[in-house]
């Protein structure tokens, strides 16, 4: 390449990367009005004059500045390797000033379209020689695939006439699965009862298998049965026998992918609420050394994860999660049904994430429901309309609104009518609002196995 190229070349990419601050033209306006002013006032001429080659003296020497250092700035933008749907992801950024003066640098990153931010940027002052730490947060509501574009730093020096653009990395991708932040956050509920996670009931375990633990004081509520008379009598003060509850169950979460799941809830569908619930619910149930398995259903179940307790089991069924998504079609309960009955053998605790608007549409669907009852313990997963609930508690001013509370009211009676009828038929039910799903999904499966119904 000739020399004249490489200095157009370089000529170009040195006016691509200079940029003017505000306070270049408030400086330029400022020296224009005084050269107006001159017209009239003579004696201003002088003044203005100087105050012009000041000016042009400041902007070269800022440029100068800017440009003089080849590094000048060097920054890096350490993605993970992949994001956790519904959390808060951090996105940390390292930033190198190595120029000789303080620099006041503001981060621009290019953010995937997914997040539609247009206006992000982190403004901050990097002394000499010295390097930075930043830390930004993103929450994901969709699972697939992030684009980041480049990141921007622009940096002036104090005089701040003029701005030196620096970009850093490629495009870089990264892939968002359901929440295994929560994974972290449920670690301790599975291995200890007592577990002080608000939300968490305690409860008393019961046992009622026949896996002999040990002997222990009786205290309020436990079972007279397993009173040892024997122990009674040599520490003359009642004593009773404790079981372990029962090992290597099978519980699968059945996702329902019909456009029932579709409802936003906090930028998240209640879809991505149930998967994030499931993958939860998962890794509790194989701390408790119990299987965990997963499936979808819409028109057809898909997904399927066989239940196991080994160590990928996690893995297999975070990528089965990973692509589910709803078809916004009406979801086939007698398909499930013929499914259940040919894959899953075994007596199993099936939780079934769905959402029954109406006590219609649970009729339609009872039929099917009981039939999996009677070989499997079902329990039906299903959402409160949130704003409808908080419609409720709303003064009504006028006719309108006293017709929209009424509404809202009867819509949120049908959803106890619903738990009811479900329960008449002795299907365990979970009525939750959808920030409250994995609390009160575990709270229902430490229920069971509390008790033994399994």
């Amino acid at each position: 390449m000739k020399k004249s190229e490489k200095s157009n070349i370089g000529l170009v990419q040195f006016f691509k990367d200079l940029f003017l601050n505000n306070r270049f033209f408030y400086a330029m306006f400022g020296i224009i009005v005084l050269f107006v002013l001159s017209f009239i006032f003579p004696s201003l001429l002088v003044l203005s004059k100087l105050l012009f080659f000041v000016f042009v003296a400041l902007v070269f020497i800022d440029v100068l500045i800017l440009f003089g250092s080849k590094k000048g700035i060097e920054a890096n933008r350490e993605l993970p390797e992949k994001f956790s749907n519904g959390d808060a992801n951090n996105v940390p950024i390292s930033i190198t000033n190595h120029y000789s003066l303080k620099m006041y640098c503001t981060v621009i990153d290019e953010l995937p379209m997914q997040f539609q931010e247009r206006d992000f940027s982190i403004n901050t002052a990097i002394a000499a020689n010295q390097k930075e730490q930043l830390t930004y947060s993103v929450r994901p509501t969709e699972r697939g695939e992030y684009v980041f574009g480049a990141l921007h730093i622009y940096a002036c020096s104090k005089i701040g006439f003029a701005m030196r653009r620096f970009s850093f990395g490629e495009s870089q991708m990264v892939k968002t699965y359901p929440s295994f932040l929560q994974l972290k956050k449920y670690d301790l509920i599975s291995l200890n009862q007592s577990s002080l996670q608000f939300g968490i009931k305690k409860i008393r375990r019961i046992g009622n298998s026949f896996e002999f633990e040990q002997i222990k004081d009786y205290v309020q509520g436990d079972n007279i049965k397993d009173v040892n008379w024997k122990a009674t009598a040599k520490r003359n003060q009642l004593m009773v026998n404790q079981f372990q509850d029962e090992k290597s169950q099978q519980v699968y979460s059945i996702i329902d992918k019909g456009r029932v799941m579709k409802m936003p809830f906090d930028n998240l569908s209640l879809l991505d609420y149930a998967i994030n619930a499931a993958l939860v619910i998962s890794s509790v149930v194989v701390r408790k050394h119990d299987k965990a398995g997963v499936f979808s259903f819409s028109r057809k179940p898909e997904n399927f994860v066989v239940a196991e307790r080994r160590n990928a089991q996690m893995s297999l069924i975070q990528e089965s999660l990973y692509n589910i998504n709803t078809d916004y079609s009406e979801s086939d309960f007698g398909n499930l049904y013929g499914h259940i009955k040919r894959k899953i053998t075994t007596r199993s605790l099936l939780l079934l994430y769905t959402n029954f608007g109406s006590l219609d549409a649970v009729h339609r669907q009872m039929n099917y429901l009981r039939a999996i009852n009677k070989s499997h313990m079902l329990v039906v997963v299903f959402f409160k309309n949130t704003e409808l609930e908080s419609l409720k508690t709303q003064e009504a001013k006028n006719t309108q609104e006293i017709f929209d509370k009424t509404i809202a009211e009867k819509f949120s009676y049908d959803k106890k009518l619903i738990v009811a009828e479900l329960n008449k038929f002795g299907i365990q039910t979970i009525l939750t609002e959808p920030q409250n799903l994995t609390i009160d999904t575990i709270n229902k499966y430490l229920e069971i196995k509390a008790k033994g119904l399994l």
